[in-house]
């Protein structure tokens, strides 16, 4: 299934060659191949669920019922999204004993409704609170690039994206505070989408800070993202038409963004660059002063982190030998932020935002390196605190400045076929969703991962 789209999914249904039995029979024995990722991709297998959903809905596609473009396709789910009468336990211990949940999420009713077949909900960084997708207690996907070094699969929608990689789903809905749903993506060679945040409800979905945290898709491509946030939206426009990349102006900062790039991002980035070029997009780079300021303005993510504090606590506070000490650690920074504090960044916060849309206001989005690295192996994190919290940071870098901004972004796969996974961020301002959409599925026609450049 690994090469499975929305879009081609879609078209075998209709015309007879698949039915969403065989589609849900494929993604149920990959999470079940015993060589495979599935045992640390999902929390819960819905087999017997997933199964009968598809049973129905192959019925009703026969009787000429088609209610969406992923009516009968096999999706999964984070650990943070209620589903009735399950648990959610935000991939941690601490929360195995809480109530099941009484109803869906507003998420999953939507997906529901639109016909998807749920397969199973994935497992992710306890809390949501991590870049690198390391999880001590539920296990960490192996990323699908390099399996026999074992690297990360980034963070938190870490199972989400493996999911999606290894054929497990067609597609994954994961959330993003800080890049969770880029970062993963951009590890294995995804897309991942990260809407403005008020466009999806987050009624029924576990918190990690309500001020930046949002839904979105990874899948294999920009169309797929484009359906899937149509749907997760309530918008119910699913067409979206790539846009001309001749005559787009495409803001390059050259503050921060590009700071210790390896090898192989810095080679493929570039060369992405020379082809958007090549194509007719005016790429200008520019200083973003605001950029280099935004640790001063919210140094170490306290206003991130007070938000995390207040509903994590009960379970910091009452079971903390269950938790991971180094999300722990990360969480308690926001332990001593008073209200005075907590209204002081959120007012900081929104003069940075006006600050930035004053700087990008000419331009058609931004343009840069999802993460600067390709992904690192799983043993030497675990093995460090100083590379696990270097290296975290590393990786929420790029990403969450959009977060701040409370923009949009795609991340969309610029390298070669067969090399390290490499991601490029194309971002807008906040409720530039479609547009963004619209020129990352032009993007992508031109730098998809190909044999040759």
């Amino acid at each position: 299934m690994h090469w499975h789209t929305v879009a081609s999914c879609l078209a075998d249904l209709r015309d007879g060659r698949t039915r969403s039995q065989a589609l849900v029979d494929e993604a149920l024995a990959r999470s079940r191949d015993p060589d495979g990722e599935g045992a640390r991709v999902f929390m819960n297998i819905h087999e017997t669920a997933a199964r009968e959903s598809a049973r129905a809905y192959d019925a009703l596609r026969g009787a000429g019922i088609e209610r969406s473009a992923i009516d009968g396709i096999p999706i999964t789910i984070k650990d943070l999204f209620d589903l009735k009468g399950e648990t959610t336990c935000a991939g941690s211990p601490a929360l195995k004993d809480q109530p099941r949940a009484p109803e869906n999420s507003v998420v999953v009713r939507r997906l529901l409704a639109a016909g998807a077949v749920i397969v199973g909900r994935t497992t992710m960084t306890e809390f949501a609170y991590s870049g690198l997708g390391i999880n001590p207690f539920y296990g960490t996907p192996r990323n699908v690039w390099d399996r026999k070094t074992g690297r990360i699969p980034g963070g938190s929608s870490s199972g989400a994206a493996v999911s999606v990689a290894d054929g497990m789903a067609v597609a994954a809905i994961g959330t993003d505070t800080g890049g969770s749903i880029r970062i993963p993506a951009a590890l294995n060679g995804l897309v991942g989408f990260k809407p403005t945040a008020r466009r999806i409800p987050a009624q029924g979905v576990l918190p990690l800070s309500p001020s930046f945290d949002t839904v979105g898709p990874i899948a294999r491509s920009v169309a797929c993202c484009a359906v899937l946030d149509a749907v997760l939206s309530g918008d119910g426009e699913s067409g979206v038409a790539p846009m001309p990349l001749r005559g787009l102006r495409f803001v390059l900062p050259d503050t921060v963004v590009l700071d210790g790039m390896d090898a192989q991002v810095s080679s493929v980035f570039w060369k992405s660059i020379s082809r958007l070029s090549e194509a007719g997009v005016w790429i200008d780079e520019q200083p973003m002063e605001p950029f280099a300021r935004l640790g001063e303005i919210n140094p170490k993510g306290r206003l991130q982190a007070a938000e995390a504090w207040a509903w994590t606590r009960k379970y910091i506070q009452g079971r903390v030998e269950e938790c991971d000490p180094r999300v722990v650690s990360r969480i308690r920074r926001g332990e001593d932020v008073s209200a005075a504090e907590y209204i002081e960044l959120q007012g900081a916060r929104a003069g940075w935002i006006g600050e930035v849309e004053r700087i990008i206001h000419p331009y058609d989005a931004m343009i840069m390196p999802t993460v600067p690295m390709v992904a690192p192996a799983i043993e030497e994190l675990v093995a460090s605190d100083e590379a696990y919290f270097k290296t975290n940071a590393a990786m929420l870098r790029n990403p969450s400045f959009i977060n701040f901004l409370d923009g949009c972004a795609l991340s969309i796969p610029c390298h070669r076929a067969g090399e390290a996974p490499v991601g490029l961020t194309l971002a807008g301002r906040s409720m530039d969703d479609r547009r963004i959409l619209s020129m990352g599925l032009a993007v992508e026609e031109l730098l998809a991962p190909r044999e040759n450049c």
